[in-house]
């Protein structure tokens, strides 16, 4: 998803403009208690304000590097999001292009963990996540059913790279707003083990700002550790963070690939991985076993003392993929 190495870190932070306040939903079709659409910010080239990606001055190189997604638009490419909104609990198709400097559309990209594009929505209050695979049709549109359950703002990010010798990667965002009545939730506690699909996973490791830390994830199912993970998109875990407020992102590759000689297909899965600054964060982990893709979601603080070892409510966030769900 990156062009970084697999065995080292890709880490990706960026702000977006809120679409709404907490206690506001977006009024799509008829709903209960409907709130006011707000348009979604302007694209813009003006760097002023922008936070920088890593404060702590040090991840992997990029002490300079602009904190990328800022926007919807950046390096002459721009994320045409033509579903801007949708009605929350029903299955929709979610169309965009991805289009070049003259307006374009792009139908060439590298191909990067088996795939030319990622994508992630995941909504404001950090309470649902999915990491989807579209389809490009030949005309440049991509496409992918997605069911949202709660009414509320999203975010949709958009992670590839386009061909081209020179070509970075890029991660370009975009507001999605789904209709219907809307009741915040605040993140969960922070914790240290996750259940899902009958699985535990637990977390061991600090997620530091601008200090780069080992994070170990061990996957248990029935009390026994699972020794059989099967490589998903490359990999045998993937792990994408985001800052709670803001929606700041990161996306951490793991240490160690399958076929490396080195790296065994569990129960443990590594990430080297460096907060852009103090918060709490809601961590995804997607990970496959026995043919079929979890997810697994923690809440961790940054910069702070270490919580106290807890369990995770036994909440699944739903996980799909080429638009079957897990």
């Amino acid at each position: 998803m990156s062009t970084g190495l697999s065995t080292g870190l890709r880490i990706t932070a960026f702000t977006a403009a809120l679409a709404a306040t907490f206690g506001t939903a977006y009024g799509v079709g008829k709903a209960v208690d409907p709130v006011v659409e707000q348009a979604p910010p302007a694209a813009h080239d003006d760097h002023a304000g922008e936070p920088s990606a890593d404060p702590g001055g040090g991840h992997g190189g990029h002490e300079d590097e602009p904190a990328g997604g800022l926007r919807i638009s950046e390096d002459g490419y721009t994320l045409d999001l033509a579903t801007p909104r949708v009605t929350a609990g029903q299955r929709t198709e979610l169309r965009f292009t991805v289009r070049d400097d003259d307006g374009r559309a792009v139908t060439a990209y590298q191909r990067e963990h088996d795939k030319e594009l990622h994508l992630i929505v995941a909504s404001r209050d950090l309470d649902t996540y999915r990491h989807l695979h579209p389809t490009r049709a030949a005309d440049g549109t991509w496409s992918t059913p997605v069911d949202l359950p709660r009414a509320g703002g999203y975010r949709v990010f958009a992670d590839f790279t386009p061909a081209g010798e020179d070509a970075e990667n890029l991660i370009l965002g975009a507001d999605l707003a789904a209709g219907g009545a809307y009741t915040p939730a605040a993140p969960p506690a922070p914790h240290n083990t996750a259940r899902t699909d009958g699985y535990q996973v637990e977390l061991a490791g600090p997620l530091s700002p601008g200090k780069a830390g080992e994070l170990k994830l061990k996957v248990s199912r029935d009390g026994a550790p699972v020794t059989n993970l099967q490589p998903y998109l490359g990999a045998y875990g993937h792990l994408v963070a985001l800052r709670s407020g803001d929606l700041a992102y990161l996306h951490v590759h793991p240490n160690g690939e399958p076929g490396d000689g080195a790296t065994k297909p569990g129960p443990e899965i590594s990430f080297t991985a460096t907060a852009p600054s103090a918060g709490t964060y809601r961590l995804f982990l997607d990970f496959r076993h026995e043919g079929k893709v979890h997810t697994a979601a923690f809440t961790v603080r940054a910069g702070s003392a270490p919580a106290a070892r807890e369990t995770a409510p036994a909440t699944t966030p739903e996980h799909t993929d080429d638009g079957h769900t897990h």
